[in-house]
């Protein structure tokens, strides 16, 4: 049988996972609750739905990437919601990064419609959709994960099941506490450097060559020095995953310390009006409080 997918959200992620889908020969069908969005993927040959439930309709897997807890209950419940149109034996993805206990209640209400749900956030931001390198991390059933394997694997690189349904959810806070906490520690190393008249590039140089070194020095220092807060992934969003993150670990009974610390750091930089912009744009916070551009040099 031929693989027809559904692909609901086209936002900065979703947008270039469905390209990737249909540039491998998939046959998409694609809504966004902004149209213009859509009807750019029309030219890569996706099929346009007017409702997720138009979108979701007739495919043997329906893919949702949105950006919060509402906006899933959104394209999910409802007359025009996937669930009103879903067959039994669908199998439904999502890739959003939500709260576990959502992620399990869309579980439940999907097999209650003979169809399988997978919570299935992934790691890897813009430029990672872009080129197809995400990872997926999955919630559900192991079996269901690796019978539409080829399908991630056309939008990624890698598929690691992470247990029963929820679990990939409580995995990707879990990761992204971590990215929140990096990034927030390279923009305070780099503003201790600045201040001190540490040239920005030697030391972008030195965080790279040595303990210090990470992913977000990697994606984010050359950025950082060249004032560039386009969006790979948004300061609001990251926000976002950080206060489900505090609210899973009080349910966990998890102290978390620095948790709270760069949830703070990014409310301040979300109030400060730089949430659409990249969540390296705590930087900007760093830089009101030391009086200068990170960066610059005496």
């Amino acid at each position: 049988m031929t693989t027809s997918i559904g692909f609901i959200g086209l936002g900065t992620m979703g947008y270039a996972m469905a390209a990737n889908l249909l540039r491998k020969g998939f046959d998409v069908t694609v809504y966004n609750r902004t149209a213009v969005k859509a009807e750019q993927l029309r030219e890569l040959g996706a099929a346009v739905a007017a409702t997720p439930a138009e979108a979701a309709r007739g495919r043997s897997i329906v893919i949702t990437m949105v950006s919060n807890d509402d906006s899933i209950r959104d394209v999910y419940d409802g007359e025009s919601g996937i669930f009103s149109a879903v067959s039994e034996g669908t199998v439904i993805i999502d890739c959003s990064t939500i709260s576990p206990d959502l992620a399990r209640r869309l579980a439940d209400d999907a097999a209650e419609r003979g169809a399988v749900f997978l919570d299935a956030p992934v790691t890897g931001s813009k430029p990672a959709a872009e080129a197809g390198m995400l990872v997926f991390m999955v919630g559900g059933s192991a079996e269901t994960a690796l019978a539409v394997e080829p399908v991630l694997l056309a939008m990624g690189r890698k598929v690691i099941p992470m247990g029963p349904s929820g679990s990939g959810a409580v995995a990707k806070l879990a990761h992204n506490t971590v990215v929140g906490i990096n990034t927030a520690a390279l923009m305070e190393g780099f503003a201790i450097a600045a201040k001190g008249g540490i040239d920005g590039s030697s030391f972008l140089e030195l965080i790279q060559s040595g303990g210090a070194a990470s992913k977000a020095a990697e994606l984010k220092g050359s950025k950082l020095l060249g004032q560039d807060y386009s969006v790979q992934f948004a300061l609001e969003l990251m926000l976002k995953d950080l206060r489900l993150s505090s609210v899973l670990s009080d349910k966990l009974g998890v102290p978390t310390p620095l948790l709270e610390a760069a949830k703070s750091l990014y409310q301040v930089g979300d109030a400060a009006g730089h949430g659409q912009l990249d969540l390296s744009a705590v930087a900007k916070v760093y830089e009101q409080w030391i009086g200068r551009a990170i960066g610059e040099t005496e």
